[in-house]
């Protein structure tokens, strides 16, 4: 349940973001973008966990 929560906060934070930013330096905010955009962020976030705890893990059992 905690890592759906965080997945739905990540996706949406970095959603409002990426919107901001796009509506702000470009005038437009095509949902294309911010959608592709805040996926492949929460991608490389939890792309980012996994190396994490490989890593804590490998550590742990040196």
């Amino acid at each position: 349940m905690r890592e759906v929560f965080i997945l739905v906060a990540a996706f949406a934070a970095f959603a409002s973001a990426i919107a901001a930013y796009l509506l702000v330096f470009h005038g437009e905010v095509p949902l294309k973008d911010v959608l592709s955009n805040a996926f492949a962020a929460v991608a490389g976030l939890y792309a980012g966990r996994w190396i994490e705890r490989r890593l804590n893990q490998a550590g742990a059992a040196a």
